[in-house]
């Protein structure tokens, strides 16, 4: 079984993510995080489910349409680590970072 480490930036992406749920949307905020850290518990059992993404990197698609997120990361094999980098809304144009 895989590693799974986030990277302290996914912390700042997590607040956002709460803050626009907050603001714009009538859910639970804290659940919906909950719910996106559930899906990237996935990785410690399947670290290459993801879809290749640049650099060497993956994106694991969370959820669909509004409820829809992406998990950029790095799964290193040697140290059977996954690292996940940054999550963003499928809506998003692109990463902070």
């Amino acid at each position: 079984m895989a590693q799974v480490e986030l990277a302290p930036e996914v912390l700042d992406d997590f607040d956002r993510i709460f803050e626009h749920f907050e603001k714009y949307q009538d859910v639970n905020a804290a659940a919906r995080i909950e719910e996106i850290m559930q899906a990237i518990d996935v990785l410690a059992v399947n670290p290459l489910i993801g879809r290749p993404a640049a650099g060497g990197k993956r994106e694991l698609v969370i959820g669909r349409k509004p409820r829809g997120f992406l998990a950029l990361y790095q799964f290193i094999d040697v140290i059977d680590t996954v690292f996940v980098l940054a999550v963003r809304s499928q809506r998003e144009a692109g990463y902070e970072r």
